[in-house]
């Protein structure tokens, strides 16, 4: 054998080894003597300052190495809906869109998917899946999370977590816990009795961790009863570790921390993405006066040990070339997540699905239509390598002979600002103070257009309030629309000839606001808009323009000559995002729009694009049809062409209430925070002097009664009701059964038959609800406790089983602090939605 010979032959065998170890999956292995041994041998070799290095970030998306026992920095990356942070990706159908297929089958492959997506990424820690309850529609991120329902949430997530671990990376369950909107979400205490919490918020958190043995959770950065989730005792103490036995690492949301002490004392392992209150300079001195107890640092030094090792990092590359980067298979788990998510809740006169060859036109209209809009934005807003939008679809699939006719139909926001002709020019008086006092400096310009999409920036120099004056002369008789918008923080008031008709509140973000004016021919008003900006700069637009004149021209010309109309509204990843609560009305204009092309073409289809429910009280009644495609992940625009055209048949169930407006929701009037109960925190700094943070306090009023549940108990009706979803095959349930007598906590068994009756093949989702009309406590009528989605050929009968567990019957016990069934008649429900349920069967449980 010849040196080259022999050197190329042990360099493809070397090859071939590392290719080997490498392609294993490599899920956790369970703790053991030997990984117990090896951590504590590790900790052994650290001082007390390298531990408490150990305990907190570094470079934003990692954890510290530590060279002295050969442990390297583990990589994180941002989730949900793809694996973010590190470049382009492929962008799945997540969160509130992977509920609505409530598949768990599904949920399992999506994870399997992401897992691999992580690991050809070098990445140890994906930062997903968020599980948080849908309280309101208009909370900024529900689009990642998943549903209003525990028990949905439950069953999606833990296959979830199974898949994404079973891929040799960490998955983190967050936003633990209680962090059900966006609105000041750093600053906001939520007052929740014991039972609510335990019934509705914490259910999935559990499920992760006893039954998907998720191996990190992340804190969320409200406060609950009174203390931040990072230095929450009764959260991260007593339950979590606690109760339900964690025994991984709890991280930080991205600056969640406010006390290194009392975080590091209440359950806190890591400090996300740098140490500044969990640093030496703290929890040195805490720990030689006796605040914080050395074994407290070890336990969680030990904690971030163990979990690594578990996984093999420290003994193999995370990176497996056995995956791609852009990756064909995962497209198809994407396309499979937005075909079965898309939800159809309006077909009057069975308009869809159309029928290609009797097509010769169509119009594609709207916002959403072009480019695609995969998901929400934030740190979940995947950049997917080549995203299918609408019009890309639905031309994909109809050919050449058909002709594709695209317009926006409206303007973008920045356009509005800049044509806004202002009569004579726009006063602006700067001043030195945060309350418009003093003497300004004052300047004059053509127009109110600094508006730009930003979170944050530098401090301004010294306080500082600006004053816009303008007037504006209206040029016809009509409607009118005043748009405003800023950002990052940011607060504005507008007021029109006197009277204030826009006001935006301090938050952390914010999404364009709109007022309707009716102006006569020639009527000048005078616009007043006092600003306070957050940070240095200025990040203000604020526009006037005819209702009329919104609509492009094109909208009319299109939407009357084609033989059908697509109109694609909804929200995008700046005006539905992380760090902002999104408006229940549609953004600019968009109801409007939909108004000129439902008058134009009386075939006119909605797709939505959404986290949720929206106010379609303007519309809703003009159009035969109505998709919800959540945020559909890049694979959308080509599973939306697939249902429209019946390749297709829609199998999506609503995984949240769809209300008619917003003040119906159980949760409206307990929302913000309670007016004049403000208080103020005081924050200690490490590196600068303490800080006073205005806290304000939501009070969870509403209860048990979030979504369906307050429907079904009121005997009130949403708009479209919680598990709905319509097809193109039609089902029906028949022949149910379950015992009248068990023993309370075993388990009972419940069966019925589903059959599609329709002539196309289809996907039913049956689900089971129980009542407990002769509970001590008070509880919801009907509460989801099964599911199963039944897939079946034209004629098919399949026979369902599905067990209930212990926990099915019960409700938690606040004066034992227990899950707790009271003996006696319950009712189990079956159905295709939590109002529509036709089976019943009565169990008695002694």
């Amino acid at each position: 054998m010849s040196a080259q010979t022999f050197f190329t032959g042990a360099l493809l065998g070397l090859c071939g080894l590392l290719f080997a170890g490498a392609v294993h999956a490599q899920a956790p292995v369970p703790d053991s003597p030997e990984i117990e041994a090896k951590a504590q041998a590790m900790l052994s070799k650290l001082g007390l300052e390298q531990k408490v290095q150990l305990i907190g970030g570094v470079d934003s998306m990692f954890t510290n190495a530590l060279p002295s026992i050969n442990l390297p920095r583990f990589k994180m990356s941002d989730a949900s809906v793809g694996v973010r942070t590190w470049g382009p990706t492929t962008a799945y159908a997540g969160g509130v869109m992977l509920a609505a297929t409530w598949d768990p089958d599904f949920a399992r492959k999506l994870g399997e998917s992401l897992g691999k997506d992580a690991r050809v990424r070098s990445v140890n820690f994906l930062l997903g899946p968020g599980v948080n309850i849908a309280r309101s529609p208009i909370a900024g991120r529900n689009f990642e999370y998943l549903s209003e329902d525990p028990y949905l949430n439950s069953a999606m997530v833990v296959p979830y977590i199974e898949g994404v671990q079973s891929q040799g990376v960490i998955a983190t369950v967050k936003h633990y816990a209680i962090n059900n909107q966006e609105y000041s979400r750093h600053d906001t205490d939520v007052e929740v009795d014991e039972r609510t919490m335990r019934e509705i918020y914490l259910p999935a958190f559990e499920a992760a961790v006893t039954k998907g043995h998720v191996d990190s959770v992340m804190n969320s950065y409200n406060l609950i009863n009174g203390q931040h989730a990072t230095q929450n005792e009764f959260l991260n103490l007593k339950v979590l570790k606690g109760e339900w036995g964690f025994k991984g690492v709890l991280m930080s949301d991205w600056d969640a921390t406010y006390d290194g002490v009392a975080a590091a004392n209440n359950g806190l392992d890591l400090e996300m993405p740098s140490p500044r209150f969990m640093n030496a300079k703290t929890l040195l001195p805490a720990v030689k006066s006796g605040q914080v107890k050395e074994s407290t640092i070890d336990d969680k030094v030990l904690r971030i040990l163990r979990t690594e090792l578990r996984y093999g990092f420290t003994d193999r590359p995370q990176f497996d070339p056995a995956n791609s980067t852009y990756s064909i298979a995962d497209r198809a788990v994407a396309l499979q997540g937005a075909r079965e998510g898309i939800t159809l809740l309006k077909n009057e006169g069975k308009i869809l699905p159309l029928d290609a060859s009797k097509i010769k036109t169509i119009a594609i209209i709207g916002p959403d239509a072009w480019p695609a809009v995969p998901g929400g934005g934030g740190s979940s807003n995947a950049t997917a390598f080549e995203p299918v939008s609408i019009v890309t679809g639905i031309a994909n699939l109809v050919g050449p002979n058909v002709r594709v006719l695209y317009t926006r139909g409206l303007p973008e926001i920045m356009d509005v600002f800049w044509q806004t002709n202002w009569n004579g020019p726009v006063q602006v008086a700067t001043y030195s103070s945060k309350d418009f006092t003093g003497t300004p400096q004052t300047a004059n310009q053509p127009k109110i257009a600094d508006y730009k999409n930003e979170w944050w920036g530098p401090a301004d120099k010294g306080p500082r309030s600006v004053r816009y004056t303008a007037s504006y002369k209206a040029d016809k008789a009509g409607r009118y629309l005043l748009l405003a918008d800023a950002a990052g923080g940011d607060k504005y008031t507008i007021s029109i000839d006197g009277k204030q008709v826009l006001q935006q509140t301090q938050a952390e973000g914010q999404v364009a606001e709109t007022a309707a004016l009716d102006l006569n021919a020639g009527q000048t008003v005078s616009v007043v808009a006092d600003y306070k900006p957050a940070f240095a700069g200025t990040r203000l637009g604020i526009g006037l323009v005819n209702a009329a004149s919104v609509i492009s021209e094109e909208v009319k010309r299109f939407a009357s000559m084609a033989d059908v109309a697509i109109v694609a509204v909804g929200y995008n990843s700046d005006s539905e995002s992380e760090g902002a609560d999104r408006t229940f009305t549609l953004p600019f204009g968009q109801d409007a729009l939909l108004e000129a092309v439902a008058a134009a073409n009386p075939h006119t289809i909605v797709a939505l694009t959404a986290g949720g429910a929206v106010d379609t009280s303007r519309w809703l009644d003009k159009v035969p049809a109505l998709l919800h495609n959540f945020y559909p992940g890049q694979e959308g625009g080509t599973a939306i062409a697939e249902v429209l055209f019946g390749k297709q048949n829609p199998e999506g169930h609503l995984p949240v209430s769809f209300d008619k407006n917003w003040e119906d929701n159980p949760s409206y009037q307990y929302y913000y925070p309670i007016k004049g109960a403000d208080t103020v925190l005081k924050v200690p700094q490490s590196d600068r002097p303490a800080t006073n943070l205005t806290i304000g306090h939501v009070k969870y009023g509403d209860k048990l009664m979030v979504g369906y549940r307050y429907w079904t108990t009121t005997g009130k009706q949403p708009l479209f009701p919680f598990g709905f979803g319509l097809s193109y095959a039609t089902f029906s349930f028949a022949n149910i059964q379950a015992p009248s007598t068990g023993k309370a906590g075993e388990p009972v068994t419940v069966s019925f038959n589903v059959t599609n009756s329709g002539s196309v093949a289809g996907a039913e989702v049956a689900q089971v609800y129980v009542s407990d009309p002769s509970a001590k406590a008070l509880r919801p009528e009907r509460e989801l406790k099964g599911f199963e989605k039944v897939r079946l050929a034209p004629g098919e009968t399949k026979h369902v089983s599905i067990t209930l567990d212990a926990r099915a019957f019960s409700y938690w016990d606040e004066s034992s602090h227990k899950w707790t069934i009271d003996p006696g008649k319950f009712v189990v429900r079956v159905g295709d939605s939590s109002e529509n349920t036709p089976l019943a069967a009565d169990v008695t449980l002694n």
